[in-house]
């Protein structure tokens, strides 16, 4: 059981490197790195003479087949260890459909001409497609390894509320992620010299569609982060338990550091790296949700996870 909980838990701390590369691919334009080809680089299995370009995007895709294998290999081992009916058997198939949706997602991106410098509406939408399976991915892999932790399965109704409460947030945060996508996209094929010119590029009568629509992600971010805070605060409130009342402080203290590097991104004009650090700290943020919902929504107090990694 212990080999399982490294697994599951290593298991989503790698899809969080391989989605930090994926942004660097979008980030320095080397999506059409190995041309319109998928799952083939340029028409070869491994490329020969490759630019910077292709290896970026050639290693994106590696990295990727291997979080693949791990899911697979997570779902193999939890049919063999946990019975049926138990949620991490659930936690590990969710994982597996996210994942084969996300491929596919990116396979799109690819195929359909939708990367490098495409500023199309298209691209907008499917990217935030992508964003949105993305969280769910790393959401049922959260679940995964918090259920195989010994994590309860959890039920939305009852709880004084507490399920609509937090899934309004779950929503909220969804939401927030694809402006963040449309954002971060806009900050890449529009590169500003300076603030000034990047508040007047959002705000010009002419702006592509795409810089007027990042104008709202700040306002959707300081909204979601005051909502989060609320209910948090009421899950604390809820039930009081020790894990529900980390994971409420945790989210909160996540996402003012969030709001913190979101201003840091506007004033140094979205440079690669801070954008980097800007959607892990994203990611951890919603972990930190999924997590919180699972331990205030669930059918009965649960053992520490800290607790049963350390028995197993």
């Amino acid at each position: 059981m212990r080999r399982y909980l490294w697994l599951a838990w290593g298991t989503l701390a790698y899809n969080l490197g391989v989605i930090a590369w994926g942004a660097y691919v979008r980030a320095t334009g080397s999506g059409a790195g190995c041309g319109s080809h998928w799952p083939l680089c340029n028409g070869e299995v491994i490329p020969r003479s490759p630019t910077a370009e292709m290896l970026i995007e050639f290693s994106h895709r590696v990295t990727s087949g291997i979080a693949l294998v791990l899911v697979v290999i997570l779902v193999v081992a939890a049919r063999r260890l946990f019975p049926k009916g138990h949620p991490a058997r659930l936690g590990a198939w969710m994982s597996l459909g996210m994942m084969i949706v996300e491929a596919l997602l990116g396979a799109g991106l690819v195929l359909f001409g939708l990367v490098a410098d495409d500023d199309s509406v298209a691209r907008a939408v499917v990217m935030g497609l992508h964003l949105v399976n993305t969280l769910l991915l790393l959401g049922a892999l959260a679940l995964a390894a918090w259920w195989a932790s010994g994590g309860r399965s959890f039920r939305l109704g009852g709880h004084a509320g507490m399920g609509l409460v937090l899934g309004i947030g779950v929503l909220g945060m969804l939401v927030l992620g694809v402006s963040g996508a449309i954002t971060a996209l806009g900050d890449t094929l529009f590169p500003a010299s300076s603030l000034r010119e990047g508040i007047a590029m959002d705000f010009s009568p002419t702006a592509h569609v795409l810089l007027r629509l990042r104008v709202f992600h700040p306002v959707i971010a300081v909204a979601t982060g005051v909502y989060l805070a609320f209910a948090a605060a009421m899950a604390a409130l809820v039930r009081p338990l020790p894990m529900v009342k980390r994971l409420a402080v945790a989210l909160v203290g996540l996402f003012v550091l969030q709001i913190g590097l979101g201003f840091l991104n506007l004033y140094l004009l979205a440079p690669v790296w801070i954008q980097l650090v800007h959607l892990f700290v994203a990611d951890l943020v919603w972990i930190a949700l999924v997590l919180l919902c699972a331990a205030t929504l669930a059918t009965s107090p649960a053992p520490e996870p800290e607790a049963g990694l350390a028995s197993a």
